[in-house]
């Protein structure tokens, strides 16, 4: 039986990076459900055992913010580590203040993003104190 605290969704577009991912995080440890928009996670969330959502913020069809803000309103707990390719302050405010416990500008590295998970997946994640900007 798997430690659900160990599953993480990872949301992209990108198909070569979203397998990427999946090959870092299942190396590191964690078991990983992989979806190529948000509109997918949306559909499968109700089965999803992930306690961490790894979510990109520019998507074809929603954006991971709005993606983020309809999970609030159904009253998902997700911990959520934003990633984005944008340098642009308003989207990395906008992230912050939809909660999140980690923002990663691409490419980033591997080691940060492993860092925030265990962070956003220990018992003790404070998910209200922020959001950890790694650059």
């Amino acid at each position: 039986m798997c430690d659900h605290r160990r599953v993480v969704a990872v949301v992209d577009d990108d198909q070569d990076l979203l397998r990427g991912l999946q090959r870092l995080l299942n190396a590191s440890g964690y078991d990983t459900e992989v979806f190529s928009s948000g509109e997918a996670f949306l559909d499968g969330v109700a089965a999803s055992k992930a306690t961490c959502l790894v979510l990109d913020i520019h998507l074809g069809g929603i954006s991971g913010i709005e993606l983020r803000r309809r999970l609030s309103k159904l009253g998902c707990k997700l911990a959520i580590i934003f990633m984005t390719a944008v340098d642009d302050e308003a989207i990395h405010l906008e992230a912050v203040e939809s909660g999140c416990v980690a923002f990663l500008r691409k490419p980033f590295a591997a080691r940060a993003l492993v860092d925030a998970i265990s962070i956003a997946t220990s018992e003790r994640a404070d998910r209200t104190s922020g959001c950890v900007s790694k650059h």
